[in-house]
C-alpha cells in the first residue's frame, strides 16, 4: 500500500485513469468513464450518456449511474490512501432525483470521502446531467480489507 496522500497534495490523474482499466471488472470499461479532476478525498469523472446505457424511457439507466458512483468512490478512497488497497462496498444507497436524457451528452460524477477510518470509509456521490442539475445522490460505506 502506498503512503496516504496529505491534504492538498497533488493526485496522479494518470494513475486513476489507468486504474479504471486494470483494477475493475472488464465490463466497467463499457461505461467510458474519464477522470476529469482529483484531489485527496475527491474525484470527478465524466460519464458519457451512450445509447447502450439509455433504457426504453429515453433516459440514462439507474444501473449505469450506480456502477459509475461505486467506481468513482473507489477512486476517491484511493486518493486518500495514496494508491490502491483492497476494499469492498458494504453499502451503496442511491436516490434518483431527476432523469438524464439520452443518448448524447455527458454526466458528471463527483465522489467525496466524508470520513476515513482504519477499517471503514464513508462517502457521498453526486451525479449531474449535462445541464449541471443534480440527477442522483448516493451515500456509501466501504470496508478497507
Amino acid at each position: 500500500m502506498a503512503a496516504p496522500s496529505p491534504a492538498g497534495a497533488p493526485v496522479d490523474l494518470r494513475m486513476l485513469q489507468d486504474a479504471l482499466g486494470t483494477l475493475f471488472a472488464p465490463w466497467l470499461g463499457e461505461l467510458g468513464l474519464e477522470v476529469l479532476e482529483a484531489r485527496p478525498g475527491e474525484v470527478v469523472l465524466a460519464l458519457p450518456v451512450a445509447p447502450r446505457h439509455v433504457h426504453a424511457g429515453g433516459v440514462l439507466c439507474g444501473q449505469t449511474m450506480m456502477a459509475a458512483a461505486d467506481t468513482a468512490m473507489v477512486l476517491a478512497v484511493m486518493t486518500r490512501l495514496g494508491g490502491f488497497k483492497p476494499m469492498g462496498t458494504v453499502q451503496l444507497q442511491t436516490s434518483f432525483l431527476r432523469p438524464i436524457p439520452g443518448p448524447g451528452g455527458t454526466a458528471r460524477v463527483t465522489a467525496r470521502v466524508l470520513r476515513m477510518g482504519r477499517s471503514l470509509a464513508f462517502g457521498e456521490i453526486e451525479i449531474a446531467g449535462a445541464d449541471g442539475a443534480l440527477a442522483a445522490h448516493a451515500t456509501t460505506t466501504y470496508a478497507l480489507l
